[in-house]
Protein backbone atom coordinates (compact mmCIF):
# COMPACT_ATOMS: atom_id res chain seq x y z
CA UNK A 1 0.00 0.00 0.00
CA UNK A 2 1.00 3.46 -1.33
CA UNK A 3 0.71 6.92 1.23
CA UNK A 4 0.99 9.66 -0.09
CA UNK A 5 1.76 13.14 1.11
CA UNK A 6 1.16 16.68 -0.31
CA UNK A 7 1.68 19.39 1.07
CA UNK A 8 2.70 18.48 4.36
CA UNK A 9 5.17 15.73 5.76
CA UNK A 10 2.88 14.05 8.75
CA UNK A 11 4.74 10.59 7.71
CA UNK A 12 5.53 9.18 11.43
CA UNK A 13 1.75 9.83 13.04
CA UNK A 14 -0.07 9.27 9.71
CA UNK A 15 1.25 5.40 9.28
CA UNK A 16 1.15 4.75 12.95
CA UNK A 17 -3.19 5.81 12.64
CA UNK A 18 -2.86 3.33 9.51
CA UNK A 19 -1.19 0.75 11.29
CA UNK A 20 -4.41 0.60 13.88
CA UNK A 21 -5.97 -0.42 11.15
CA UNK A 22 -3.72 -2.56 9.01
CA UNK A 23 -1.04 -3.73 12.00
CA UNK A 24 1.19 -5.97 9.43
CA UNK A 25 0.97 -3.82 6.18
CA UNK A 26 4.13 -2.85 4.48
CA UNK A 27 3.93 0.46 3.32
CA UNK A 28 5.23 2.97 0.50
CA UNK A 29 5.43 6.47 0.89
CA UNK A 30 5.47 8.66 -2.03
CA UNK A 31 5.33 12.67 -1.78
CA UNK A 32 4.09 15.84 -4.12
CA UNK A 33 2.65 13.11 -6.35
CA UNK A 34 0.55 14.51 -9.56
CA UNK A 35 -2.01 11.71 -9.51
CA UNK A 36 -2.91 8.81 -7.23
CA UNK A 37 -1.98 5.08 -8.08
CA UNK A 38 -2.65 1.90 -7.24
CA UNK A 39 -5.56 -0.61 -6.14
CA UNK A 40 -4.41 0.51 -2.51
CA UNK A 41 -3.81 3.79 -1.59
CA UNK A 42 -3.83 6.47 1.23
CA UNK A 43 -3.87 10.00 0.39
CA UNK A 44 -3.31 13.56 2.17
CA UNK A 45 -3.18 16.67 1.08
CA UNK A 46 -3.05 20.23 2.19
CA UNK A 47 -3.35 23.38 0.43
CA UNK A 48 -2.77 26.14 2.50
CA UNK A 49 -3.97 29.75 1.79
CA UNK A 50 -3.64 32.61 3.96
CA UNK A 51 -6.84 31.72 5.98
CA UNK A 52 -5.03 28.53 7.25
CA UNK A 53 -5.34 25.04 4.60
CA UNK A 54 -8.23 22.54 3.32
CA UNK A 55 -7.26 18.67 4.52
CA UNK A 56 -8.08 16.01 2.35
CA UNK A 57 -8.00 12.68 2.99
CA UNK A 58 -8.51 9.69 0.20
CA UNK A 59 -8.48 6.26 0.80
CA UNK A 60 -8.36 3.43 -1.80
CA UNK A 61 -8.96 0.08 -0.72
CA UNK A 62 -9.61 -1.85 -3.90
CA UNK A 63 -13.06 -1.03 -4.87
CA UNK A 64 -13.80 1.54 -1.48
CA UNK A 65 -12.99 4.94 -2.41
CA UNK A 66 -14.20 7.56 0.30
CA UNK A 67 -12.66 11.32 0.54
CA UNK A 68 -13.45 13.66 3.33
CA UNK A 69 -12.02 17.15 3.84
CA UNK A 70 -11.71 19.66 6.73
CA UNK A 71 -10.60 23.32 7.37
CA UNK A 72 -7.80 24.04 9.78
CA UNK A 73 -7.60 27.79 10.80
CA UNK A 74 -4.18 29.14 10.92
CA UNK A 75 -3.04 30.28 14.03
CA UNK A 76 -1.52 28.66 17.45
CA UNK A 77 -0.17 24.80 16.66
CA UNK A 78 -1.44 24.83 13.19
CA UNK A 79 0.71 22.11 12.26
CA UNK A 80 -0.45 19.74 15.21
CA UNK A 81 -3.77 20.64 14.76
CA UNK A 82 -3.49 19.79 10.69
CA UNK A 83 -1.91 16.50 11.58
CA UNK A 84 -4.50 15.36 14.09
CA UNK A 85 -7.07 16.73 11.71
CA UNK A 86 -5.40 14.59 9.11
CA UNK A 87 -5.52 12.00 11.77
CA UNK A 88 -9.39 12.01 12.75
CA UNK A 89 -9.98 12.27 9.16
CA UNK A 90 -8.26 9.11 7.93
CA UNK A 91 -9.74 6.87 11.38
CA UNK A 92 -13.25 8.17 10.39
CA UNK A 93 -12.63 6.24 6.66
CA UNK A 94 -11.24 3.25 8.17
CA UNK A 95 -13.20 2.70 11.05
CA UNK A 96 -16.05 2.99 8.47
CA UNK A 97 -14.20 0.45 5.88
CA UNK A 98 -12.81 -2.06 7.64
CA UNK A 99 -14.79 -2.41 10.70
CA UNK A 100 -12.29 -2.03 13.25
CA UNK A 101 -12.85 0.52 15.99
CA UNK A 102 -9.71 0.97 18.03
CA UNK A 103 -10.28 1.44 21.52
CA UNK A 104 -7.67 4.33 22.20
CA UNK A 105 -8.51 6.00 19.00
CA UNK A 106 -5.64 8.05 17.11
CA UNK A 107 -3.60 7.98 20.01
CA UNK A 108 -0.42 6.13 19.10
CA UNK A 109 1.71 7.69 21.99
CA UNK A 110 3.62 5.53 24.60
CA UNK A 111 2.47 7.37 27.34
CA UNK A 112 -1.93 8.27 27.07
CA UNK A 113 -2.03 8.59 31.13
CA UNK A 114 0.79 11.21 31.27
CA UNK A 115 -1.76 13.22 28.07
CA UNK A 116 -4.49 12.46 31.10
CA UNK A 117 -2.75 13.82 33.80
CA UNK A 118 -1.48 17.14 31.91
CA UNK A 119 -4.72 17.92 31.58
CA UNK A 120 -5.77 17.96 35.74
CA UNK A 121 -2.19 19.14 36.09
CA UNK A 122 -2.96 22.78 33.95
CA UNK A 123 -6.10 22.99 36.87
CA UNK A 124 -8.65 21.33 34.23
CA UNK A 125 -11.66 19.33 35.27
CA UNK A 126 -12.02 15.86 34.69
CA UNK A 127 -14.71 15.93 33.11
CA UNK A 128 -12.82 18.06 30.63
CA UNK A 129 -10.07 15.47 30.53
CA UNK A 130 -12.61 12.86 29.82
CA UNK A 131 -14.57 14.90 26.91
CA UNK A 132 -10.96 15.89 25.24
CA UNK A 133 -10.07 11.85 24.84
CA UNK A 134 -13.74 11.54 23.74
CA UNK A 135 -14.16 13.85 21.25
CA UNK A 136 -10.44 15.41 20.33
CA UNK A 137 -9.15 11.73 20.36
CA UNK A 138 -11.72 9.35 19.68
CA UNK A 139 -10.83 7.39 22.98
CA UNK A 140 -13.46 4.67 24.32
CA UNK A 141 -15.14 4.99 27.36
CA UNK A 142 -13.74 1.88 28.66
CA UNK A 143 -9.82 3.20 28.07
CA UNK A 144 -10.93 6.72 29.12
CA UNK A 145 -12.20 5.43 32.37
CA UNK A 146 -8.71 3.03 32.87
CA UNK A 147 -6.49 5.96 32.34
CA UNK A 148 -8.74 8.11 34.84
CA UNK A 149 -8.29 5.51 37.50
CA UNK A 150 -4.46 5.11 36.95
CA UNK A 151 -4.57 8.66 37.34
CA UNK A 152 -5.78 8.72 40.16
CA UNK A 153 -4.16 6.47 41.84
CA UNK A 154 -0.52 7.54 40.56
CA UNK A 155 -1.31 10.99 42.17
CA UNK A 156 0.30 10.47 45.92
CA UNK A 157 3.27 9.13 44.45
CA UNK A 158 3.45 12.01 42.10
CA UNK A 159 2.60 14.35 44.69
CA UNK A 160 5.63 12.88 46.50
CA UNK A 161 8.03 13.40 44.33
CA UNK A 162 11.10 16.38 44.78
CA UNK A 163 13.12 17.41 41.94
CA UNK A 164 16.38 16.59 43.93
CA UNK A 165 14.97 12.74 43.66
CA UNK A 166 16.34 10.24 41.04
CA UNK A 167 16.28 6.53 40.16
CA UNK A 168 19.23 4.69 38.77
CA UNK A 169 18.64 2.07 35.95
CA UNK A 170 21.26 -0.46 35.30
CA UNK A 171 21.58 -2.34 32.36
CA UNK A 172 22.29 -5.22 31.53
CA UNK A 173 22.00 -5.95 27.60
CA UNK A 174 22.61 -9.97 27.69
CA UNK A 175 19.92 -12.36 27.49
CA UNK A 176 20.15 -16.48 27.59
CA UNK A 177 18.44 -16.69 23.66
CA UNK A 178 16.52 -13.95 21.76
CA UNK A 179 12.92 -14.06 21.91
CA UNK A 180 11.12 -14.04 19.27
CA UNK A 181 9.13 -10.63 20.30
CA UNK A 182 11.90 -8.84 21.45
CA UNK A 183 12.83 -5.59 19.97
CA UNK A 184 15.44 -4.63 22.59
CA UNK A 185 19.08 -4.35 22.76
CA UNK A 186 20.05 -8.03 24.02
CA UNK A 187 22.50 -10.06 22.73
CA UNK A 188 22.27 -13.79 23.04
CA UNK A 189 25.61 -15.36 25.40
CA UNK A 190 25.19 -18.45 23.58
CA UNK A 191 26.65 -16.37 20.84
CA UNK A 192 30.69 -16.77 21.08
CA UNK A 193 31.37 -12.87 20.33
CA UNK A 194 28.76 -12.00 22.76
CA UNK A 195 30.27 -14.18 25.78
CA UNK A 196 33.51 -13.21 24.73
CA UNK A 197 32.82 -9.17 24.98
CA UNK A 198 31.00 -9.71 29.11
CA UNK A 199 33.77 -9.70 31.21
CA UNK A 200 35.16 -6.69 29.30
CA UNK A 201 31.28 -5.28 29.44
CA UNK A 202 31.20 -5.63 33.17
CA UNK A 203 34.33 -4.47 34.34
CA UNK A 204 33.33 -1.38 31.59
CA UNK A 205 30.11 -1.34 33.40
CA UNK A 206 31.71 -0.94 37.12
CA UNK A 207 33.36 2.09 36.21
CA UNK A 208 30.71 3.87 34.78
CA UNK A 209 28.51 3.11 37.99
CA UNK A 210 31.45 4.34 40.31
CA UNK A 211 31.58 7.53 37.84
CA UNK A 212 28.28 8.08 38.02
CA UNK A 213 27.71 8.05 41.64
CA UNK A 214 30.25 10.62 42.15
CA UNK A 215 28.54 13.05 39.47
CA UNK A 216 25.34 12.53 41.45
CA UNK A 217 26.45 13.36 44.67
CA UNK A 218 27.88 16.45 43.48
CA UNK A 219 24.25 17.36 41.92
CA UNK A 220 23.42 16.72 45.15
CA UNK A 221 20.40 13.68 44.04
CA UNK A 222 18.83 11.55 46.72
CA UNK A 223 18.65 8.02 45.48
CA UNK A 224 15.19 6.98 45.52
CA UNK A 225 14.90 3.57 43.74
CA UNK A 226 17.46 1.21 41.37
CA UNK A 227 15.86 -1.39 39.01
CA UNK A 228 18.44 -3.45 37.45
CA UNK A 229 17.06 -4.94 34.09
CA UNK A 230 18.08 -5.96 30.59
CA UNK A 231 17.62 -8.32 28.68
CA UNK A 232 18.37 -10.39 31.48
CA UNK A 233 20.59 -9.76 34.42
CA UNK A 234 20.53 -13.30 35.87
CA UNK A 235 21.99 -14.54 32.00
CA UNK A 236 25.67 -13.48 33.62
CA UNK A 237 27.53 -15.59 36.35
CA UNK A 238 26.40 -15.22 39.98
CA UNK A 239 30.03 -13.88 39.94
CA UNK A 240 29.46 -11.11 37.36
CA UNK A 241 25.96 -10.65 38.65
CA UNK A 242 27.63 -9.58 42.41
CA UNK A 243 30.50 -7.94 40.80
CA UNK A 244 27.84 -4.94 39.07
CA UNK A 245 25.41 -5.54 42.39
CA UNK A 246 28.92 -4.79 44.83
CA UNK A 247 29.33 -1.50 42.93
CA UNK A 248 25.79 -0.48 43.56
CA UNK A 249 26.02 -0.76 46.93
CA UNK A 250 29.84 0.75 47.55
CA UNK A 251 28.87 3.60 44.85
CA UNK A 252 25.65 4.98 45.69
CA UNK A 253 24.15 6.23 48.81
CA UNK A 254 20.78 5.23 49.48
CA UNK A 255 17.74 7.03 51.13
CA UNK A 256 15.46 5.11 53.35
CA UNK A 257 12.59 3.12 51.98
CA UNK A 258 14.54 2.64 48.86
CA UNK A 259 13.06 0.52 46.32
CA UNK A 260 15.31 -1.68 44.64
CA UNK A 261 14.32 -3.62 41.81
CA UNK A 262 16.40 -6.61 39.67
CA UNK A 263 15.02 -8.46 36.60
CA UNK A 264 15.76 -12.20 37.35
CA UNK A 265 13.98 -13.02 34.20
CA UNK A 266 13.54 -16.33 32.71
CA UNK A 267 13.32 -19.46 34.60
CA UNK A 268 16.51 -21.19 32.28
CA UNK A 269 19.00 -18.45 33.79
CA UNK A 270 17.68 -18.33 37.80
CA UNK A 271 19.30 -20.47 39.96
CA UNK A 272 19.69 -20.58 44.13
CA UNK A 273 23.36 -19.21 43.56
CA UNK A 274 22.08 -16.39 41.58
CA UNK A 275 18.80 -15.66 44.03
CA UNK A 276 21.78 -15.26 47.28
CA UNK A 277 23.36 -12.82 45.06
CA UNK A 278 20.17 -10.81 44.71
CA UNK A 279 19.51 -10.96 48.15
CA UNK A 280 22.63 -9.99 49.39
CA UNK A 281 22.04 -6.65 47.23
CA UNK A 282 19.34 -5.83 49.54
CA UNK A 283 17.07 -6.25 46.35
CA UNK A 284 13.59 -5.71 47.62
CA UNK A 285 11.75 -6.45 44.44
CA UNK A 286 12.10 -8.89 42.15
CA UNK A 287 10.83 -10.02 38.46
CA UNK A 288 10.35 -13.77 37.34
CA UNK A 289 8.61 -13.70 34.19
CA UNK A 290 6.83 -16.84 32.77
CA UNK A 291 5.30 -14.46 29.40
CA UNK A 292 3.32 -17.62 29.43
CA UNK A 293 2.65 -20.58 31.47
CA UNK A 294 1.55 -23.08 28.29
CA UNK A 295 5.02 -25.06 26.83
CA UNK A 296 3.83 -24.84 23.26
CA UNK A 297 3.63 -21.15 23.23
CA UNK A 298 7.05 -21.10 25.02
CA UNK A 299 8.41 -23.00 22.92
CA UNK A 300 7.13 -21.18 19.73
CA UNK A 301 8.85 -18.17 21.53
CA UNK A 302 12.24 -19.56 21.53
CA UNK A 303 12.03 -19.70 25.18
CA UNK A 304 14.48 -22.81 26.50
CA UNK A 305 12.48 -23.59 29.57
CA UNK A 306 9.07 -24.94 30.67
CA UNK A 307 6.23 -23.50 32.68
CA UNK A 308 6.68 -25.67 35.47
CA UNK A 309 10.59 -24.26 35.78
CA UNK A 310 9.08 -20.80 36.39
CA UNK A 311 7.01 -22.48 38.86
CA UNK A 312 9.99 -23.92 40.92
CA UNK A 313 11.79 -20.39 40.36
CA UNK A 314 9.15 -18.44 41.74
CA UNK A 315 9.16 -21.07 44.96
CA UNK A 316 12.87 -20.35 45.13
CA UNK A 317 12.83 -16.97 44.97
CA UNK A 318 10.46 -17.08 47.91
CA UNK A 319 12.26 -19.59 50.20
CA UNK A 320 15.02 -16.27 49.45
CA UNK A 321 12.28 -14.09 51.46
CA UNK A 322 11.33 -11.94 48.31
CA UNK A 323 8.44 -10.41 49.31
CA UNK A 324 7.17 -8.26 46.47
CA UNK A 325 7.90 -11.01 43.21
CA UNK A 326 6.63 -9.51 39.60
CA UNK A 327 5.26 -11.86 37.02
CA UNK A 328 4.72 -10.63 32.80
CA UNK A 329 2.30 -12.43 30.64
CA UNK A 330 1.60 -11.34 26.90
CA UNK A 331 -1.47 -11.87 25.34
CA UNK A 332 -1.43 -12.31 21.48
CA UNK A 333 1.55 -14.58 21.52
CA UNK A 334 2.50 -16.83 18.71
CA UNK A 335 0.35 -20.19 19.22
CA UNK A 336 -1.52 -19.38 21.88
CA UNK A 337 -5.27 -19.20 22.10
CA UNK A 338 -7.71 -17.28 24.69
CA UNK A 339 -7.97 -20.16 26.85
CA UNK A 340 -4.54 -20.70 26.99
CA UNK A 341 -3.90 -17.40 28.37
CA UNK A 342 -6.64 -17.94 31.16
CA UNK A 343 -4.37 -20.98 32.11
CA UNK A 344 -1.25 -18.59 31.96
CA UNK A 345 -3.56 -16.24 33.89
CA UNK A 346 -5.07 -18.53 36.63
CA UNK A 347 -1.68 -20.55 37.15
CA UNK A 348 0.33 -17.21 37.86
CA UNK A 349 -2.65 -16.07 40.47
CA UNK A 350 -2.59 -19.21 41.98
CA UNK A 351 1.04 -18.85 42.70
CA UNK A 352 0.32 -15.24 44.00
CA UNK A 353 3.09 -12.89 43.24
CA UNK A 354 2.24 -9.61 44.43
CA UNK A 355 2.70 -7.68 41.09
CA UNK A 356 1.29 -9.01 37.43
CA UNK A 357 2.00 -7.69 34.10
CA UNK A 358 -0.30 -8.06 31.51
CA UNK A 359 1.74 -7.35 27.94
CA UNK A 360 -0.12 -6.83 24.69
CA UNK A 361 2.08 -8.33 22.31
CA UNK A 362 4.00 -5.56 19.85
CA UNK A 363 5.49 -6.83 16.25
CA UNK A 364 8.27 -4.67 15.99
CA UNK A 365 10.56 -4.17 13.15
CA UNK A 366 13.74 -5.49 14.96
CA UNK A 367 12.16 -8.91 16.50
CA UNK A 368 12.45 -11.70 14.46
CA UNK A 369 8.63 -11.86 14.99
CA UNK A 370 8.42 -9.24 12.38
CA UNK A 371 10.40 -10.94 9.83
CA UNK A 372 8.86 -14.17 10.56
CA UNK A 373 4.69 -12.88 9.90
CA UNK A 374 3.18 -14.09 6.27
CA UNK A 375 0.27 -12.29 6.84
CA UNK A 376 -2.10 -14.95 7.79
CA UNK A 377 -1.84 -13.62 11.83
CA UNK A 378 -4.81 -13.48 13.90
CA UNK A 379 -4.43 -11.13 16.99
CA UNK A 380 -8.24 -10.65 17.46
CA UNK A 381 -8.28 -12.48 20.90
CA UNK A 382 -5.79 -10.33 22.20
CA UNK A 383 -8.80 -8.20 22.95
CA UNK A 384 -10.46 -10.87 24.60
CA UNK A 385 -7.29 -11.84 26.75
CA UNK A 386 -6.73 -8.31 28.00
CA UNK A 387 -10.16 -8.22 28.62
CA UNK A 388 -10.24 -11.44 30.86
CA UNK A 389 -6.77 -9.96 32.67
CA UNK A 390 -8.48 -6.95 33.81
CA UNK A 391 -11.56 -8.41 34.68
CA UNK A 392 -9.66 -11.26 36.89
CA UNK A 393 -7.26 -9.70 38.41
CA UNK A 394 -9.73 -6.29 39.75
CA UNK A 395 -11.43 -9.01 40.91
CA UNK A 396 -8.29 -10.81 42.75
CA UNK A 397 -7.88 -7.42 44.43
CA UNK A 398 -5.03 -6.20 42.23
CA UNK A 399 -5.48 -2.85 40.85
CA UNK A 400 -3.85 -1.39 37.80
CA UNK A 401 -1.22 1.50 38.37
CA UNK A 402 0.77 1.92 35.31
CA UNK A 403 0.19 1.56 31.88
CA UNK A 404 2.13 2.15 28.78
CA UNK A 405 1.69 1.43 25.22
CA UNK A 406 4.43 0.27 22.28
CA UNK A 407 4.59 0.48 18.39
CA UNK A 408 2.70 -1.95 16.56
CA UNK A 409 0.79 -3.21 19.39
CA UNK A 410 -1.29 -5.98 18.58
CA UNK A 411 -4.90 -4.32 18.63
CA UNK A 412 -4.33 -1.41 19.25
CA UNK A 413 -3.78 -2.05 22.99
CA UNK A 414 -1.94 -1.69 25.96
CA UNK A 415 0.56 -2.81 28.54
CA UNK A 416 -1.11 -2.46 32.12
CA UNK A 417 0.84 -2.67 35.55
CA UNK A 418 -1.13 -4.64 38.16
CA UNK A 419 -0.55 -4.65 41.72
CA UNK A 420 -1.81 -5.75 45.39
CA UNK A 421 -2.33 -2.71 47.23
CA UNK A 422 0.81 -1.66 48.58
CA UNK A 423 3.08 -3.30 46.32
CA UNK A 424 3.34 -1.14 43.38
CA UNK A 425 6.90 -0.53 41.34
CA UNK A 426 7.31 3.17 42.11
CA UNK A 427 10.13 3.09 39.45
CA UNK A 428 7.32 2.25 36.81
CA UNK A 429 5.38 5.19 37.57
CA UNK A 430 8.61 7.10 37.29
CA UNK A 431 9.73 5.87 34.17
CA UNK A 432 6.65 5.94 32.42
CA UNK A 433 5.51 8.98 32.89
CA UNK A 434 8.64 10.89 32.89
CA UNK A 435 8.20 12.61 36.21
CA UNK A 436 12.07 11.61 37.58
CA UNK A 437 15.12 12.42 37.03
CA UNK A 438 16.68 8.73 35.67
CA UNK A 439 20.18 8.19 35.85
CA UNK A 440 21.22 5.14 33.39
CA UNK A 441 24.48 3.73 32.66
CA UNK A 442 25.03 0.19 30.72
CA UNK A 443 25.04 -0.34 26.79
CA UNK A 444 21.77 1.39 25.53
CA UNK A 445 20.77 3.18 28.51
CA UNK A 446 18.97 6.42 28.23
CA UNK A 447 19.15 9.17 31.23
CA UNK A 448 16.45 11.62 31.55
CA UNK A 449 17.07 15.12 33.61
CA UNK A 450 13.25 16.06 33.79
CA UNK A 451 12.50 20.13 33.66
CA UNK A 452 9.79 22.16 33.96
CA UNK A 453 8.30 21.65 30.40
CA UNK A 454 10.82 19.79 29.15
CA UNK A 455 12.98 16.41 29.28
CA UNK A 456 16.64 16.54 28.66
CA UNK A 457 17.81 12.92 27.68
CA UNK A 458 21.66 11.74 27.74
CA UNK A 459 22.27 8.75 25.75
CA UNK A 460 24.86 5.87 25.64
CA UNK A 461 25.95 3.79 23.01
CA UNK A 462 23.47 0.69 22.48
CA UNK A 463 25.53 -1.85 21.70
CA UNK A 464 28.30 -3.43 23.90
CA UNK A 465 30.94 -3.43 21.55
CA UNK A 466 30.07 0.83 20.99
CA UNK A 467 29.57 0.71 24.89
CA UNK A 468 33.56 -0.76 25.34
CA UNK A 469 35.65 0.86 22.37
CA UNK A 470 33.93 4.27 23.43
CA UNK A 471 34.03 4.30 26.89
CA UNK A 472 35.52 7.76 27.18
CA UNK A 473 32.49 9.58 25.17
CA UNK A 474 30.06 7.58 27.82
CA UNK A 475 32.31 9.10 30.71
CA UNK A 476 32.11 12.88 29.05
CA UNK A 477 28.26 12.18 28.61
CA UNK A 478 27.70 11.54 32.39
CA UNK A 479 29.76 14.92 33.31
CA UNK A 480 26.93 16.57 31.06
CA UNK A 481 24.37 14.53 32.07
CA UNK A 482 25.30 15.64 35.72
CA UNK A 483 25.52 19.68 34.74
CA UNK A 484 21.78 19.00 33.58
CA UNK A 485 20.88 17.32 36.68
CA UNK A 486 22.28 19.79 38.70
CA UNK A 487 20.48 22.85 37.01
CA UNK A 488 17.13 20.58 36.68
CA UNK A 489 17.21 20.30 40.80
CA UNK A 490 17.15 24.01 40.93
CA UNK A 491 14.25 24.05 38.56
CA UNK A 492 11.37 22.61 40.57
CA UNK A 493 9.15 19.70 39.66
CA UNK A 494 8.95 19.02 36.03
CA UNK A 495 5.89 17.31 35.82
Amino acid sequence: MTIYFNGNRFQYELENVARLFFPLRRFQFCYEAAAYEGEEYLAFRREADAEGALLTVEVRIRDFLRQRQSRVPAGPEYETNCEEEFARLLYQILEEQTGVHPKWGILTGIRPVKRFQFSLQQGKSRQYAEEEFRNRFYVSDEKIALSEQIAEIQQPVLEGISPKDYSLYVSIPYCPTRCSYCSFVSHSIDHPKARKLIPEYVESLVKEIYFTAEICRNSGLNLRSVYIGGGTPTALEAGQLRTITEAVQNAFTPSPGLEYTIEAGRADTITREKLQVIADAGANRVSINPQSFEDAVLQAVGRKHTANQVADCYKMAREFGFQTINMDLIAGLPKDTYEGFQRSLNRALSLGPENITVHALAVKRAADLFAQRDGSEDYSQAQQMVDYASRTLTEAGYLPYYLYRQKNIVGNLENVGYALPGHMGLYNIYIMEEVQHIVAVGAGAVSKAVFPGRIERVFNYKYPYEYISRFADILSRKEQLGALLKEAGDCGNGY
